[in-house]
């Protein structure tokens, strides 16, 4: 049994050290869980004192990929468990129930009439697969690298669906995908739907454009809530940083509003041409001194 963490608030909810620091619980109710400065991990800050913040954490209990989050108190986890996928904007979803093997990289549902996309795979849970059938299932799975496909087979089982994911990144885990993309030009998945090759983070690391407005960045590009800005780490860069850097700049050939990562925290500019000001802002932080 892992213990739990000394930092945890004295109280019913509680992280042990099984936490991999993935920070789901951190984007998901920021006013009880923190990230400790000594251990690296998450622990409870602040037992919830209202039925918000209550809801919030259980909600972080459920999406939690490692089962690192405990509470004695199990009412409202079921309730909690249906809040997924959570709206967060223009039929974009956030599906919760993150995956170990993916190091608990979020997931989104992108609900269109055309057909749902899922960008990246969250955990094949039971209860989150019934919520997105209800919704229509899934018709194309868009898979932004190859470290965040994690159940991708068992909802290309359940849904039939497209799956979507650069060959530069096809590992003997994807070899079965349905489509591969190649290059490094933007490919045109739907009208409303771009597949932008952003290599760096890994080989075939790819972002997908929906509407010009919402980006779904990988490992690519995230909010930084330390940095109070965009933010893009060579600390997690597998494959070339130079190359990265360049992909960064290409991002500024496109409109979008919304940065939606599978790591760190997403963000919503008040505009696109303020994104992109936030974009210019990091490049000019990471590009090399002449």
């Amino acid at each position: 049994m892992e213990a739990r963490l000394p930092e945890n608030a004295s109280g019913d909810l509680y992280v042990d050290d099984s936490c991999i620091d993935c920070a789901v619980c951190r984007h998901l109710a920021p006013g009880v869980f923190e990230r400790s400065d000594q251990r690296g991990l998450s622990f409870v800050a602040a037992q919830p004192d209202t039925e918000r913040d209550r809801r919030r954490a259980l909600m972080a209990v459920v999406a939690c990929p490692t089962a690192s989050i405990g509470s004695t108190d199990r009412e409202g986890v079921r309730s909690a468990a249906a809040s997924f996928p959570e709206p967060i904007e223009g039929g974009v979803e956030f599906c919760g129930y993150a995956a170990a093997a993916s190091y608990g990289a979020s997931s989104y549902l992108v609900r269109r009439p055309e057909g749902n996309v899922l960008v990246d795979s969250p955990r094949a849970a039971e209860p989150l697969l019934r919520r997105i059938a209800e919704r229509g299932g899934v018709s194309r799975m868009f898979l932004t690298h190859r470290d965040d496909v994690a159940d991708h087979r068992r909802f290309r089982r359940r849904f039939g669906c497209e799956r979507v994911l650069h060959a530069d990144d096809v590992t003997s885990g994807t070899r079965e995908v349905e489509r591969r993309i190649e290059g490094r030009e933007p490919v045109e998945l739907a009208h409303d739907l771009l597949a932008i090759p952003v290599p760096g983070h890994t080989r075939g690391s790819a972002a997908l454009l929906y509407r010009e407005t919402y980006l779904f960045s990988g490992d690519h590009l995230w909010w930084s809530d330390e940095r109070q800005g965009l933010h893009a780490s060579r600390d997690v860069c597998w494959y070339s940083w130079p190359v990265q850097l360049r992909s960064l700049e290409r991002l500024l050939d496109f409109r979008f509003v919304w940065v939606l990562p599978g790591h760190g925290a997403r963000y919503r500019a008040p505009s696109a041409s303020a994104m992109r000001g936030e974009l210019e802002r990091l490049i000019d932080r990471l590009r090399p001194s002449r």
